[in-house]
Parts: C-alpha cells; structure tokens; sequence
C-alpha cells in the first residue's frame, strides 16, 4: 500500500513526477491551475515532448492511482505528503523567481487541515526551505512544533529525454530535513524506486543509494552537480580550442580523458555547448549567492563565459569562411537545446540561428521536433533536413539528432549553392563529410595531415569502419597488449 500524495504544478518535472509516483503504487492528487494544460494531462498527453510520458500518464489515470485536479483544497485533503514542483526561472539579477513558490506556500498554509510532509522539489536559492518554512509558520499560524508540518528537500536531476528513467532509476535519491520522521516518511514514497521493485520492469537491478542530509546540503547537492556538468563541458570545449592551434583532435583528447575513472567520458563532448533550462539558471543562482557573502567563484564564471563564447564562435567561424553574412544562406540541423526533446529555453542552436540572423543572414532549420520559432520568426522552418539545405552556402549540424547520421550527404550538398559543412557537435566522421564533396569544419579538429599512427588511436580506427562515430557514444576497439582481441569501450555520452 502506497501513501497519499498531492504534487503541486504540473509542468515538466511536476507531471513526470505524479506518473511516475503513481506508477509505482501511490495514489497521486496533481494539482493544475491552467484549463488547457490540465484538460491535456487529464487525458493523458503531457503538453510537451517526453518519451515514455504519454503512456505513463494514461496507464495511471486509467488504473486510477493519478487524478488531475485545479481543486487545491481536494488535493490537500486526500495526501499527507506534498510535493512542490513549480516553476523557479531565473530572474534579471540571477537568483531564481520565486513568485509561484510563494504563492503556493500562502495556498499549503491555508489549507492544513492535518499533518503533510511537504516536499520541495523545485530547485531553489540555498536556505529557501528555512524561509519557506518560516513563510507557512506567518501565514498559518502555526510552527512545526505544532505537529501540522514538516519539511523535506528533494532536488532532481532529471535530464530532458530522459526524465522517466531518470525518476524511476536514479543514480541516487537526495532527502534533506531536520525532522527524521519527514525523513523517513517521503522515504517511504520512493520505497520501490529505492529497491528498485517497479511495476513491470524485467530484470534485476541494484538497489538506489539514499542520502539524506541537512535541508541546505540536499539544496547544494543540486547547484553543485549541474555547476560541475556544466565546467565539464566548457572544459572541454577550452581544449577543443586549443586543439585547433596545436593541431590536436580534440575527440580522440577527451576519448582518452574518459578512460581515466576518475574523470570519466560523460560530458566531455566538445561542441556547441550547454543548454536548456537548468544549468544555466543553476549557474547564475550559485554565483548570485557566492556574491551575497562577498566570495567570488571564478571557475563557475569562467564557465559561463566560455559557454556563451562556443556559440559566437560558430558565428565568427562561419564568417572568415564566407568572408560576409549579410545575404549569406545558412542551413541548420537541429533547432532543440538536446536531442530527444522540443524544449528550445536557451538553446545553443536557436542562439547561434538569432546571432546569424542579426548579422543579416538567411537562415533556414529542420528539427525533428520543433515545427516554428515564434521568438524568431526570421527563422524558416522546413519539412525535411534537404530542404533546409537548399541553395545554402553552409550548413550547421547543431543538434546531435540521431537520424542527421543516416543522412545522405551527397544529397544535401547537391542541395546546396556553397559546400561548407559545420559539425557544431562533432558526431561525424570528417573523412565521410569530405568524401560527399564538402568542406567539413569541426570544433577542435582541424584539417591534418593524414598521417598513419604506430599504434591504434580512435581516428585511424573511424576510418577502418573499426569504430563509429554517433550521438550516443563513441565506441572503439583496441587490441589488449599480448592478446589482439581484448575489447574497451568508451561511452562519451551526449547527455546535457
């Protein structure tokens, strides 16, 4: 028997959240104020693209464990545990809006009837659950004291595309309070997510790790882990830089990176940079709160700047190739900050198609999900990736879409009026891209002599056809010393 369990706002983490906290056995009350989102999601369609939601949602809603409601004070009575879930973007001076969380703490303080564990699950400054707390206790009357509420920190770490294995199996469920029953309540709630006894899951899986901590360390777990995904990235991209001046590919660079554990392949990947709507939000909030107590983090700064600098630099590179935008055609795959979603909230490719546009270039885009830009209506949305192409005198492959690498090259460039080919993710094969009669460009890999290695090195091994070059890994095979046949893998995985 499951617990009773409200989830307050319905957006993208609020309804993966419900379904999948129903799926396992709950019985979830979502909370809805907005009619058209809420008649969506009652029907079972997620108002956004998530693999593997839509079904979720219907199974739940017609086993009847998932209701969706506008009646705040429904929800209330029929949970003892709450989960927050609303939106926190990010504000002019970088801390993160905390209007809505306000309006649903005056909403859960007029509205405790008995005792609920609420559970904060949107991403907030540090120490916000201590004021979020205090918030209650003014409006209510109340103190925890009182026995009417108790506070727990449950950050995620969803990733976009991802989200439903990502909630269902986690590399780690983070609680943080200083209430041990709250505690062990909400852990409770993920008792089968945590023993990893999901309803029709095949197989047997490791039981998930649970940390719990004070509300304020659960808080930073969350700013820490994407503020070091995100210097990963730039990282990588610094080195990609410099690979471009010593004349280094900076592919088969992090490649051998990643085999080092202790730094690992994942979000090492050379490119366009991050996007979307969590690290760099995540980002400027920790760097807002540094400077409340007068510390200053330059790595974080760093990172942000070499962030924005990848996407001027596609712009900058475009031009000493054409010599001049302004009348220049340029064709973009991929408009989505990832693949696997249509979100387009800082979007490395959106950024880079205003800046061309800005510089009085002609830009037209294919995205497998996205069907038109009202931010940018100067941007020509088309129906297949050839027509994107057509009469372009480049083309920049800007989101890691999987299927841009069954793509015919030597179609696209007969499609176009110039021949060059920007690989802003670096998932091709450069040799491949040449071959169709393009002049390839690459992020830390430039033209070298093709020069024959002694020994076996990720490139030589592309162009045997030994290994592939895709967005979900970059896989090689090495012969073990003394054996000729041992295998090693190196996943560098495209996640943002």
């Amino acid at each position: 028997m499951g617990e009773r369990v409200s989830v307050i706002g319905s957006g993208y983490v609020g309804s993966v959240v419900a379904a999948c906290l129903a799926h396992v056995g709950n019985t979830v009350f979502a909370v809805e104020s907005d009619p058209r989102r809420l008649r969506e999601l009652s029907k079972g369609r997620a108002p956004f693209h998530e693999p593997g939601l839509d079904p979720l949602l219907t199974s739940t809603l017609e086993g009847g464990s998932l209701r969706f409601t506008d009646d705040f004070a429904l929800a209330m009575d029929n949970s003892d545990v709450v989960f927050v879930c609303v939106g926190t973007p990010a504000g002019p001076d970088g801390h993160p809006d905390l209007s809505a969380l306000t309006e649903v703490a005056q909403l859960l303080a007029r509205h405790l009837r008995h005792h609920h564990v609420i559970v904060t699950k949107s991403t907030v400054p540090i120490g916000t659950s201590y004021w979020l707390r205090s918030m209650i206790e003014d409006i209510a009357g109340t103190t925890r004291e009182d026995g009417l509420f108790s506070l727990v920190s449950n950050p995620e770490f969803l990733r976009e595309g991802n989200a439903v294995q990502d909630y269902l199996h986690p590399d780690r469920v983070v609680l943080g309070s200083d209430d041990p029953e709250a505690l062990v309540r909400v852990a409770d709630v993920y008792r089968p997510i945590l023993e990893q006894s999901i309803p029709g899951d095949v197989g047997r899986r490791d039981p998930i790790p649970l940390l719990q901590a004070r509300m304020t360390t659960a808080e930073m777990i969350k700013y820490a882990s994407n503020a070091f995904l995100a210097t990963k990235i730039s990282f990588a991209n610094q080195i990609a830089r410099l690979c471009d001046y010593v004349g280094a590919d900076v592919t088969e660079v992090t490649a051998g990176m990643g085999l080092d554990t202790r730094i690992g392949g994942r979000f090492l990947d050379a490119g366009l940079g991050w996007g979307g709507s969590c690290f760099g939000k995540d980002l400027e909030a920790l760097i807002s709160t540094a400077a409340e107590y007068g510390y200053r983090v330059p790595v974080l700064e760093g990172t942000v700047a070499v962030n924005d600098r990848q996407r001027q630099l596609v712009v900058d590179q475009l031009l000493g190739h054409l010599r001049t935008l302004r009348g220049a055609r340029v064709g973009l795959l991929g408009l989505a900050f990832k693949p696997g979603t249509d979100d387009l909230r800082d979007s490395p490719a959106l950024d880079v198609a205003c800046r061309l546009l800005g510089r009085g270039a002609f830009v037209t885009a294919y995205d497998p999900m996205v069907r038109s830009v009202p931010s940018a209506p100067g941007i020509r949305i088309r129906d297949d990736p050839y027509e994107a192409a057509a009469g372009a005198d480049a083309l920049v492959l800007a989101t890691e879409w999987p299927q841009f690498l069954t793509l015919d090259t030597e179609r696209l460039r007969r499609a176009m009026r110039g021949d060059i080919f920007y690989d802003a993710r670096n998932v091709f094969d450069p040799a491949a891209i040449r071959a169709a009669g393009f002049s390839y460009v690459g992020i830390g890999r430039p033209e070298l002599p093709d020069a024959v290695p002694s020994e076996p090195t990720v490139s030589r091994l592309v162009r045997s056809g030994r290994a592939t070059l895709r967005p979900s890994a970059l896989s090689f095979t090495v012969p073990s010393p003394g054996e000729g046949n041992g295998v090693l893998e190196q996943r560098a995985a495209l996640e943002r």
